[in-house]
């Protein structure tokens, strides 16, 4: 069994307003610890092979300037890529999906020999995303995705003695203890909103509307 709460609190959730090329742009940061040594998370976030063990099947070109296409998912461009040097490493991609763009940077930390931070950063214009969409799920729509793959990682890498294989991943998120993993991140994003400035009562149904889009369930249950 998937320990939820304790893959919910090591997961940091951040929600920044910014501007990107000059424009109102919104960020979402998510991060976690993991017990692997910054060499082997790079591994396991670059190579195809490995991430199709946590995430999803990736096929094209990763490397600077090349395409990626993730299986039923998004693709898009390589636009940066610094491999493992004094104890850091990045990459930077579009996140294209749905005809829309946004992007997507990955940091790797290493906290000591065999820990390393994982940080992912998602980035959209504000313009870009419809405001009905804003309104109705705020940060929850596409970060229970994001909590959902640091949890593939975080199984992946050992953190926990449960496994869930990618193709099982949709028939665990309507388990029971999926539902309970989707209503914790929900909140989680929800707390995230807060901080960014959201009033609770505008939070707290953004998140209910999250984890009925995840589950099926009907707000509030």
């Amino acid at each position: 069994m998937v320990d939820v709460n304790e893959q919910i609190d090591a997961v940091t959730r951040e929600l920044r307003t910014e501007e990107l090329d000059g424009e109102p742009s919104r960020s979402q940061l998510i991060a976690q610890e993991y017990p692997a040594d910054l060499a082997d998370v790079w591994a396991a976030a670059t190579e195809p092979e490995r991430i199709a063990r946590w995430f999803l099947p990736v096929t094209g070109s990763l490397e600077l300037g090349g395409r990626y296409q993730l299986e039923g998912n998004a693709g898009g461009e390589v636009l940066a890529c610094s491999p493992p040097a004094d104890g850091r490493a990045s990459y930077r991609v579009t996140w294209e999906y749905g005809g829309g763009m946004s992007w997507v940077t990955v940091r790797l930390a290493a906290i000591d020999a065999g820990r390393t931070r994982f940080e992912l950063e998602h980035t959209a214009r504000v313009g870009d995303i419809p405001e009905e969409m804003w309104q109705t799920f705020g940060p929850g729509a596409t970060g229970v995705g994001w909590d959902q793959a640091l949890l593939g990682l975080a199984l992946y890498l050992g953190t926990q003695d449960a496994r869930i294989a990618p193709e099982d991943a949709m028939e665990w998120m309507l388990s029971e203890e999926g539902r309970a993993f989707s209503r914790a991140a929900a909140d989680g994003w929800a707390a995230a909103h807060r901080a960014s400035g959201a009033d609770a009562e505008t939070a707290a149904r953004a998140a209910d509307a999250t984890f009925g889009f995840y589950t099926g369930a009907t707000p509030g249950a």
